[in-house]
């Protein structure tokens, strides 16, 4: 089966384009074949665009050493609660353990098979994702140093005012 859907260069750098299933397989292929080479993987993170069905591009940094070229792999998945999500590479790159966690924490994409998959940025008890594009501003708690108790304590976050959407126009131009 062809696992590659797509592909183009941009800035002499290749990105390849997969669906969730195919990762393992693409990554496994780039890392072992003679011609790539691509015996680390250096990044893994995720754009969300919410406008999309699968609204997460998840984006594998690889690099060679050997032949000093990158690769960069892509794939679309959607986010949503009970999605099959990606599976895991971590059996192909151990870096990817800590990778797909932060993923995992600050986006919500979920990695099948991971063998760790919980919180490495944000407190446990931290409710929602963070980098999602509809995660509020201002976040759903407040946490502050209380003199009284002499501890930190975590407060349900109350806006002194209103928030305000701004349109950014200037009155000086015409509209």
């Amino acid at each position: 089966p062809r696992l590659v859907t797509g592909g183009v260069v941009i800035g002499g750098e290749p990105i390849l384009y997969c669906d969730p299933p195919a990762v393992p397989t693409v990554l496994q292929f780039l890392r072992d074949h003679s011609g790539t080479r691509c015996k680390q993987l250096v990044d893994v993170t995720a754009i969300d665009i919410p406008s999309r069905d699968k609204r997460f591009e998840l984006a594998y940094q690889l690099l060679s050493i050997d032949h000093n070229s990158r690769i960069r792999v892509k794939t679309m998945v959607g986010g949503h609660e009970g999605s099959d999500g990606v599976p895991t590479s971590t059996s192909i790159f151990s870096s990817a353990n800590w990778l797909e966690r932060e993923v995992w924490d600050m986006y919500g994409v979920f990695f099948s098979g991971h063998p760790d998959l919980r919180r490495i940025l944000t407190d446990y008890g931290f409710q929602g994702h963070p980098m999602r594009k509809d995660f509020p501003l201002s976040g759903f708690v407040e946490v502050r140093y209380d003199t009284t108790k002499g501890r930190v304590v975590t407060e349900p976050l109350e806006l002194a005012q209103e928030f305000r959407q701004f349109d950014l126009l200037s009155p000086w131009q015409g509209k």
